[in-house]
């Protein structure tokens, strides 16, 4: 009877291992498919009249982004001491099942180099652990806690294909993101923080660019005229944590070949890009003396990143031009998706939330 067992168990062992591996993924994607059908039927049965879920994307009018403004009004600055990040040990890597995408994405730039073409670049950056808000005891200031993780750009790449399938019919959007919940993610899939900032002349003018056609996220959309990504090389001397502050002065120089005496600098908000889990510092520059005559004579004696835009236009800087601008058809659906909240929040720090709201509406009227 001993070896009789054994036989069982050894055969009850594979039964199971084969039960894993044929059935287990099948099994588990079924389960995240239920899972988000049962959460949307609970939604769909909310009483009406029900208040709305607290977190909103921005739009204005018929503009919709996927934008989320996390923190920050535009009234009210976020000081530098405010801001507190910390590095944490250990990389940041894909799931196991979807590791071929990291291959499949430096095969690609392998095969551009050897056509002689721009391969794709490998740069060090970070992932997003996490985003905490809290406030000082006695002002009430914002105090930002960001903890982020080393990952690399072919991870921010794979894990930008949300909608991907995958065995069993899943995507990574389905199984790890919760629209109810947009702060909740895992950092693989959050492998992108930068700052985008809103330029005006020292003559009022908004500098807005076109994304060039040769860049690799977003070409051809309309954008702020400074987005820089934090770097892991370049923003972070040893093992020191970036600043943003500084990564916006390096942006200002780098895509508008501009230096720190030369504006002002404040930073408005934290925007999350929800579809794109792509996190955003915005801020605001004001140039001390520069116009749009003069920026523009700037640019001509040349930029490093000039690549990066195809062009740019000066917009003057006042709510309701602004606005319409925003709204024009032939840009409407072409925008970057934390532009428009950008744009709002600089007009809101400047002119303030009421007067830049009124006439907001009165050109999604006319609209």
């Amino acid at each position: 009877m001993g070896g009789l067992d054994v036989v069982n168990g050894v055969a009850g062992a594979v039964i199971g291992m084969l039960f894993a591996v044929l059935f287990q993924q099948p099994l588990q994607d079924a389960w995240f498919r239920m899972r988000r059908r049962w959460f949307g039927a609970v939604r769909s049965l909310r009483p009406r009249g029900e208040l709305s879920p607290s977190w909103t994307t921005f739009s204005l009018g018929p503009l919709r982004t996927s934008a989320l403004i996390v923190e920050g009004d535009g009234e009210a600055p976020i000081p530098p001491e405010g801001v507190h990040i910390q590095v944490l040990d250990g990389q940041t890597t894909l799931p196991a099942e979807i590791a071929h995408w990291w291959d499949e994405i430096e095969a690609e730039s392998e095969r551009l180099r050897a056509e002689g073409r721009t391969p794709i670049w490998n740069g060090p950056r970070y992932a997003v652990e996490s985003f905490d808000i809290t406030r000082t005891p006695v002002e009430e200031h914002p105090e930002i806690r960001l903890r982020l993780r080393p990952t690399d750009y072919y991870t921010f790449l794979a894990a930008q294909q949300l909608d991907r399938r995958l065995p069993g019919g899943s995507t990574l959007r389905s199984r790890h993101l919760d629209p109810d919940h947009p702060l909740e993610a895992p950092a693989f899939l959050q492998c992108s923080l930068g700052v985008n900032i809103a330029v005006v002349t020292a003559d009022d003018m908004l500098v807005v660019s076109r994304r060039s056609d040769r860049v690799r996220m977003a070409p051809g959309s309309w954008n702020s005229s400074v987005n820089e990504g934090v770097s892991r090389h370049i923003d972070s001397a040893g093992r020191s944590a970036p600043v943003l502050h500084a990564v916006a002065q390096r942006g200002m120089r780098e895509e508008l070949s501009l230096e720190p005496h030369e504006y002002s600098l404040v930073l408005l908000a934290f925007v999350l890009d929800v579809e794109k889990r792509q996190w955003s510092a915005h801020f605001y520059a004001r140039l001390n003396e520069l116009t749009q005559q003069g920026l523009g004579a700037r640019l001509s004696r040349g930029v490093a990143d000039r690549w990066e835009h195809q062009s740019f236009d000066y917009v003057p800087f006042r709510a309701a031009t602004v606005a319409t601008y925003l709204l024009h058809p032939e840009r409407i659906h072409r925008w970057a998706p934390v532009a428009p909240a950008l744009f709002h929040l600089a007009l809101v720090h400047v002119y303030g939330r009421a007067t830049v709201e009124r006439a907001e509406a009165q050109a999604v009227r006319r609209h």
